[in-house]
């Protein structure tokens, strides 16, 4: 018989998380192994959901968004899971555009601040 599981380190390796992180996502039932005494597999499945989690935290959604979101395609399917990201991505595309605004005005300051100190420093040093 092959198996396409991977293994808890696999799963680690493969998808360069801690066995913290693995056994979080586990916890708040982000993913589901298959489970054969003490030993946990992943299938195809929670492979791609992890996939999905890995890509929802690179764009800065937080777990329990991820998490409702995974839940809408088992319960309603998915035409109902791609609204939802639509609703989802429109928010955190907000969200992002704000914190780069506040990015680029304390990158700034912190210019300006670093430039009054040099050339106060030059003054000093003269």
């Amino acid at each position: 018989m092959t198996d396409d599981r991977l293994t808890f380190k696999e799963m680690c390796a493969a998808f360069d998380v801690t066995p913290r992180t693995l056994r979080y996502y586990e916890y708040i039932e982000l993913l589901k192994p298959d489970r054969e005494g003490r030993s946990r597999f992943y299938t195809a499945r929670e492979r791609a959901r992890m996939k999905l989690i890995m890509r929802g935290r690179k764009f800065g959604f937080q777990l329990e968004e991820i998490r409702q979101w995974l839940l809408i395609y088992e319960k309603e399917g998915t035409t109902s899971q791609m609204e939802a990201w639509i609703e989802m991505a429109d928010r955190q595309l907000k969200e992002l555009a704000e914190q780069r605004i506040q990015l680029e005005e304390a990158l700034s300051e912190l210019r300006t601040l670093r430039e009054d100190v040099a050339v106060e420093l030059k003054k000093n040093q003269s």
